[in-house]
């Protein structure tokens, strides 16, 4: 039987798209949307509707089913809060509010038809949701529209809806490359306001795209395959979107992890890219797995929880699910501080989330505690967070586990870090391990000690009274001191 103890407010939603129908369900009482279930069904909903302005009715019969199952799931799943929206082919379709009214008749529910601007907006609530410090331009690719809508400031601006989804493009161009550019760059010259987005990011939104990050990625030899934030500098991403959108069938066959059902649509969608990259002048091109779905859900989320860091937010649920005292990663972050006096906002976020996980692996293997903490935090379903910050965290508690450089897969992710990174990494994972090794974990001991980098020593001050300091932390200490360029000053204080 399926319960959903420890789920306070579930949330399902049905996103009915040109394509796709998928079935999301969240849990709206934390600022993360992590899937506790996600299912799609292929429908093509939209196949077709550009000649005959209906429905494809292969895809309504397939509709019908799958709409029915995901209520069914949810009813089952005790979801008592359901959206279900509907998107651009219902939208367009000459018959697209009766296939709505009879779904809902058929099951009992509600179904929203999202205008073209409301679809833009979600999408951008969706990236938001995931970077509330997103600035440029949102791109979301589905099988019927494509969606630009500007984003600055948390907030979503100026937008617009054209005909250019994947399929409904490949039917209007009858699959003719040019014909297809054709049309891309007519919709887009009438766009005034496309200006805006130069110099700033493009941040890519759909299936279709997120495929195209997978062929990116393998062409680049990245050394993270992890889809959310994989960012392309300008010059590099128009080189790989017109080697995608000029590839055959064969060669894309060849790339490992990409889907089959996403090969035939992917020139396409690279080429779709790529004028949009042009017409806007973006500086970088940043791939988001968030997008409408991920946007309502945004929307929904009590404010509370709308103002949280998404990164510290998942950090702090995975310390009190899996740490023996979540309360301990706050402590650290203090009493860690004065050896970093000077640092930006960025790098004490980073340090935050370390010290925040730092202690959700006690229970692996002591033999594999280090390299298992660096390749789960290095694909966790991190928000917000760039790749090169998610190595930092990673290798961060690597080293807080002892982590070496005899794990493969670290000197591959420390291509991603400069040399001050790495360096600003293994110190603070070993200020970490020296802080567990002094307190065993347990809160609340750590504020009777003090550690202060005064050249040319490294000082730890600890009470001499306090038989839980017996101990002399020797091998921490010194390693730590050395990563500093100090010598260890151990001081057992009187009184």
């Amino acid at each position: 039987m399926y319960t959903l103890e420890n789920r306070i407010d579930p949330i399902g939603i049905i996103d009915i798209g040109s394509n796709s129908i998928r079935l999301c369900v969240y849990d709206l009482a934390h600022r993360v949307p992590v899937p506790l279930f996600n299912e799609k069904a292929v429908c093509a909903l939209g196949r077709g509707l550009g000649a005959s302005g209906r429905l494809n009715p292969d895809g309504v019969a397939a509709a019908r089913v799958a709409v029915g199952r995901f209520v069914a799931l949810c009813r089952a799943m005790a979801v008592d809060r359901l959206d279900i929206l509907a998107t651009a082919a219902v939208r367009d379709a000459s018959d697209g509010a009766d296939f709505v009214a009879e779904l809902e008749q058929r099951c009992g529910v509600a179904i929203r038809v999202l205008s073209g601007a409301e679809e833009a907006q979600m999408a951008a609530m969706g990236v938001l949701c995931g970077s509330p410090d997103a600035d440029g331009v949102v791109a979301d690719l589905g099988g019927g529209s494509l969606e630009l809508v500007t984003v600055q400031q948390g907030a979503p601006g100026a937008h617009v809806t054209m005909p250019l989804g994947l399929l409904r493009l490949a039917e209007a161009s009858g699959d003719d490359r040019a014909r297809a550019q054709e049309l891309i760059e007519r919709h887009l010259a009438g766009i005034p306001w496309l200006g805006e987005g130069r110099g700033r990011n493009l941040y890519a939104v759909g299936g279709a795209w997120r495929a195209l990050a997978r062929f990116c990625i393998a062409q680049t030899g990245h050394p993270l395959s992890v889809l959310d934030n994989f960012a392309l500098e300008a010059d590099v991403a128009l080189r790989l979107l017109g080697l995608a959108a000029g590839q055959n069938r064969k060669g894309l066959e060849r790339i490992a992890g990409l889907s089959r059902k996403r090969i035939p649509g992917l020139p396409l969608a690279a080429l779709i890219l790529e004028r949009v990259f042009r017409a806007i002048g973006p500086s970088r091109l940043v791939f988001s797995i968030y997008g409408m779905r991920e946007g309502q859900f945004f929307r929904r989320l009590p404010e509370s929880c709308r103002v949280e860091d998404p990164l510290l937010a998942i950090c702090r649920r995975m310390a009190e699910r899996n740490s023996r005292f979540p309360a301990h990663g706050d402590e650290l972050l203090a009493w860690m501080a004065p050896l970093f006096p000077v640092e930006s906002a960025h790098q004490a976020r980073l340090r935050h989330a370390a010290c925040l996980l730092s202690d959700i692996f006690w229970n692996e293997h002591p033999d594999y505690r280090a390299e298992q903490a660096f390749l789960r935090i290095l694909r966790l379903p991190f928000m917000g967070v760039a790749h090169d910050d998610r190595a930092a965290i990673a290798l961060t508690v690597a080293c807080r586990y002892q982590g070496g450089d005899d794990i493969p897969a670290l000197a591959q992710a420390i291509q991603l870090l400069d040399e001050d990174s790495v360096r600003r990494a293994r110190v603070v994972g070993l200020a970490l391990r020296l802080a567990h090794t002094l307190s065993g974990g347990a809160p609340n001991l750590l504020r009777q000690t003090r550690l202060v980098a005064e050249p040319p020593y490294l000082v730890l001050e600890v009470p001499a009274a306090n038989p839980a300091f017996a101990l002399d932390p020797d091998r921490a200490f010194d390693r730590l001191a050395r990563t500093l360029g100090c010598e260890a000053l151990l001081v057992r204080r009187l009184g």
